[in-house]
């Protein structure tokens, strides 16, 4: 990877809150946070409940503002867009995967896998092969037509990682994915990251308390107080 430029590069990121408190205090979470995130990697962020992991994978995924500091995606610098171009960035570079699957329950898998590249204007016939493939992919291809309340928790958090792989995003940024699964759908989760990394070079950034993940990512990033350590 040494002759490659970093897809993310996150520049003393700082981020502080309201804690809405009568006297106006603030709290501070993140501490200038600095980290370069190459192509194809597993980068696993691990660390205590609290010391910020969160609130560093929203800023990376732009879903929420630093209150100083920069990421960069490429040559972009993506904090100076106005929202809704961000919101057109976000859209197209960034795929997510939350510990809740957040799929939309009136449609079905196939459907919701389409859904943001239908939020870009195209049409479901146009993506519905796209959509079936990526179900393939991870495993639920035979599934397509099922609703959420009809899929496993194993199959749902899969469909959520074919959506979010849907519009062929620069990274996929995971909030703890395997955090609502048992050991042994965790552990097919953890192998179907690995191997979407491995075959497609997709980029991962995983917050996750799950041991045996972080331990297979290609790197293990600790925040400890809202500071980075990397292990």
């Amino acid at each position: 990877m040494s002759d490659q430029q970093p897809i993310i590069t996150a520049t003393a990121i700082t981020k502080t809150f309201l804690t809405g408190d009568a006297h106006g205090s603030t709290l501070r979470v993140l501490r200038g946070i600095s980290l370069t995130i190459m192509p194809g990697e597993i980068i696993a962020v691990v660390g205590a409940s609290g010391a910020g992991k969160s609130t560093l994978l929203h800023i990376l995924g732009t879903l929420d503002r630093p209150t100083s500091g920069e990421v960069m995606y490429d040559s972009t610098f993506v904090f100076a867009l106005d929202d809704e171009a961000l919101a057109r960035f976000r859209n197209r570079s960034i795929g997510f995967v939350f510990q809740f699957h957040h799929l939309l329950p009136e449609f079905s898998a196939i459907e919701n896998v389409a859904m943001p590249a239908l939020i870009n204007g195209e049409k479901l016939a146009k993506v519905r092969e796209r959509a079936l493939s990526l179900l393939d992919e991870v495993g639920v291809g035979n599934r397509a037509e099922a609703r959420p309340s009809q899929l496993s928790g194993g199959e749902q958090q899969r469909v959520a990682v074919a959506r979010a792989l849907m519009n062929k995003p620069r990274v996929i940024l995971a909030d703890e994915p395997s955090g609502n699964l048992d050991s042994a759908n965790a552990d097919l989760l953890h192998r179907l990251i690995w191997d979407l990394s491995r075959k497609m070079g997709q980029t991962f950034v995983v917050v996750t308390h799950n041991e045996t993940l972080a331990r297979r990512a290609d790197r293990i990033i600790r925040i400890v107080d809202g500071i980075i350590e990397i292990v």
